[in-house]
């Protein structure tokens, strides 16, 4: 009788291996273009965020995305909840609504991340090397009381220091009902380096959707100092470049826009990224040190209308923000940052003229790094708004 109890086990568990390869399968071939590449990628750290792309192109969520968060939930010390799952559509008016449960109960911290032990070093390990870039001066470059901006455009250096010189083109009101600020990120995926020794694996794609990990890590924490500095913050969490990475641009503008025809009173839209760094093979991570830690270097990048293809009239206001923050957080910690970077770039900088992506570190800097660099920024900008 053990016998035959054993063989029906055996045709049980060969059914089971038949219907999930034919699950992934259809997956495959119902992902979105590209899709299936960001499943591969993503597959190499973090095997379960994999699986996740593919269900949700099988088995999309019916009325998955929720509401904006509440003024009491942007209020609120603690981070806004990790979503449970992907959006349910590419679609960019409901991913922007990613923000909050649709059963309005108070958000709950983000898990901390666990630890990553250091694995052996493999043999076609890559080799990190640390940084501390230094601000610009002369020809090319806006020399700020704290800081500097690199022109990168084809304007006159003096057309730059006449748009820095102008300063905050709007005003934030401390401790309003109404949010302020609103912190997104249209690649949320990207990730930083698991471990804390100066060697990569080349196979690790610095992505992953686990938010406690990737760039909403950062953002939670800036969006903590804020609030806590009584300016009303709002944190997006939407993964705008998962499960498809192409057109992440225009589903956080859809995002962004979306907030400001609920909550009218955000005056700063931040970008929150992190670089990527590399030298001949070797994976630069921008660091400084304060108050004896370890913290990533910050980046400022403000875009400059062209004419053309770049569409941004309001770009000297956006300027003017970049050139108070960058002073402020150089005056309070110096060596926090990197020149901003004042180029032909779009980052959906027409939306407000407090609209700037702001690079916090790269991806070789650890998380904890990086989540260092993000609270000081935080803090500069609140002490910019009056609230420090």
């Amino acid at each position: 009788m053990k016998y035959f109890y054993r063989l029906l086990g055996r045709m049980l568990l060969g059914g089971l291996s038949v219907g999930f390869g034919a699950a992934m399968l259809a997956a495959a071939l119902h992902l979105a273009p590209g899709g299936w590449l960001t499943a591969a990628a993503v597959f190499v750290a973090e095997p379960a965020g994999a699986a996740e792309i593919l269900r949700e192109s099988v088995f999309p969520a019916a009325g998955k995305a929720a509401s904006l968060p509440s003024i009491a939930e942007a209020s609120a010390a603690a981070p806004s909840p990790a979503p449970s799952a992907l959006p349910a559509s590419e679609s960019p008016a409901s991913s922007a609504e990613a923000g909050s449960s649709e059963s309005g109960s108070s958000p709950e911290p983000s898990p901390e991340p666990s630890p990553t032990p250091v694995p052996e070093r493999p043999d076609d390990a890559g080799d990190i090397a640390s940084q501390t870039y230094r601000q610009g001066s002369g020809n090319g470059y806006i020399t700020l009381e704290a800081g500097s901006i690199k022109n990168s455009t084809s304007n006159d250096d003096s057309v730059l220091a006449e748009a820095t010189a102008a300063g905050l083109p709007f005003s934030i009101e401390l401790n309003s009902e109404e949010p302020q600020v609103l912190i997104l990120h249209t690649h949320a995926t990207e990730c930083y380096q698991p471990w804390d020794d100066l060697w990569y694996d080349p196979d690790f794609a610095a992505r992953s959707l686990d938010t406690s990990v990737n760039m909403c890590a950062v953002g939670a924490a800036m969006t903590d100092v804020l609030n806590q500095a009584g300016i009303n913050t709002l944190h997006d969490e939407t993964l705008h470049d998962s499960p498809s990475y192409t057109e992440s641009y225009g589903r956080s503008a859809q995002t962004a826009r979306d907030y400001l025809e609920r909550y009218p009173s955000i005056k700063v839209i931040l970008d929150v990224h992190r670089d990527a760094i590399e030298q001949d093979g070797t994976r630069i991570k921008p660091l400084t040190q304060i108050d004896g830690e370890d913290t990533a270097q910050v980046m400022i990048i403000a875009g400059c209308n062209n004419g053309s293809t770049v569409v941004l009239p309001d770009w000297e206001k956006n300027l003017g923000f970049a050139a108070a923050w960058e002073t402020e957080m150089e005056t309070l910690y110096p060596g926090l940052t990197r020149p901003v970077l004042c180029g032909y770039r779009f980052y959906n900088q027409d939306v407000t003229t407090g609209s700037l992506l702001i690079e916090i570190g790269g991806h070789a800097n650890t998380l904890e790094e990086a989540i260092r660099a993000g609270e000081y920024a935080a803090r500069a900008l609140a002490s910019l708004f009056g609230a420090a």
